[in-house]
């Protein structure tokens, strides 16, 4: 079966870096989250890509992830791992010079005993009750780290795509208590949190999802084209059903083209007649439900049946195609399967 085509966009990657990091002041570093293979797109072609623009600082999810990075950038890159120093990741994090961010006592006390020479960052806790150090436990450690200055400091904003969200001032005000007796580099906004303002930036930004075209971060540069080979028309009279629960139903003499893809490759389920693919530009309506290697379109209008069609393109975003499938765009970037021809342009 012949699949599809995902293009990614080198340059756009740059461009979106580039513009989120004018909107801090020369005093903020931006850095680049680049886990889960970059979400998605390639984590070795895009650190390299985001290291000639200018990138020095990275953040994995993983000691695993993080050593790829290493392995594509070199010794001068400095890695970090929100994970932090998980059990039976010593070796791994001291042979690739990852920087683990501590979450919680029992990190801390591993990390002093396993590697005590090597750096450590920590993750506060400010109100997501996700990762990081609760404040009754930090206070605890805060000597330690008063005496031992970790590399970095961070935490995470819960509603910083909601700008007006007071979640945004409540874990603000919290990491500004928590980080008031030390002296370390700072770091609370990821891509939302670089829109809340300056207040928000201390030291490094840290954006992902902006990186790849993705809300909240509208004026982003589009990243990926995602284009699938057409594999078959069927002319259908009215009353014929397509796929499976034959939940579509012609009204009227109809085109149906096949689309090698499906929800194996990350095109879910939920986009059953929902979403659109493109002919051109032309939208096309999916006809029926998502299957696991196939999509069926309606392209009764069209004039001429073009060989590829375009389900990620300029007429529609990540964000978009994502609105069609109750989901988000991170989860429609990290979805895409290993079954695409990968291209890469720019840079």
């Amino acid at each position: 079966m012949s699949n599809g085509t995902l293009t990614v966009d080198l340059d756009a990657i740059k461009s979106n870096w580039l513009t989120l990091d004018s909107m801090s002041t020369n005093a903020v570093e931006t850095a680049a989250v680049v886990k889960a293979d970059a979400y998605g797109l390639g984590a070795k072609q895009i650190s390299l890509g985001l290291a000639k623009a200018g990138a020095r600082k990275f953040f994995v999810a993983s000691a695993e992830e993080g050593k790829e990075i290493r392995d594509a950038l070199g010794e001068e890159a400095i890695i970090y791992i929100f994970s932090g120093h998980m059990a039976g990741k010593s070796s791994i994090l001291q042979q690739s010079k990852l920087i683990p961010l501590l979450n919680s006592p029992e990190q801390n006390i591993r990390h002093q005993q396993n590697l005590p020479t090597e750096p450590f960052g920590v993750q506060l806790d400010t109100g997501m009750n996700r990762l990081g150090f609760e404040r009754a436990d930090f206070t605890e450690f805060l000597e330690l780290y008063k005496e031992k200055a970790p590399e970095l400091v961070i935490s995470h904003l819960a509603c910083a795509d909601n700008k007006d969200d007071l979640q945004n001032t409540n874990q603000l005000k919290a990491f500004l208590e928590m980080t008031s007796e030390l002296n370390c580099p700072l770091s609370l906004a990821a891509t939302g949190g670089i829109f809340l303002g300056k207040e928000y930036h201390f030291d490094i930004c840290r954006p992902g999802i902006g990186l790849y075209g993705g809300a909240p971060f509208k004026e982003a540069k589009a990243v990926v084209n995602l284009s699938l080979p057409v594999i078959q028309t069927r002319a259908l009279a009215p009353e014929e059903a397509v796929g499976y629960g034959a939940t579509w139903t012609a009204h009227r003499p109809s085109l149906i083209a096949t689309l090698s893809a499906g929800y194996a490759d990350g095109l879910i389920r939920a986009m059953s007649g929902r979403a659109v693919v493109y002919a051109n530009g032309i939208p096309c309506p999916i006809a029926g439900r998502v299957s696991m290697d196939l999509i069926t379109v309606d392209v009764t209008h069209l004039t001429d049946i073009p060989e590829n069609m375009e389900i990620l393109c300029e007429q529609q975003s990540i964000d978009q195609l994502a609105d069609e499938a109750g989901t988000i765009g991170y989860e429609i970037l990290t979805s895409l399967g290993n079954r695409y021809n990968r291209s890469y342009t720019g840079v």
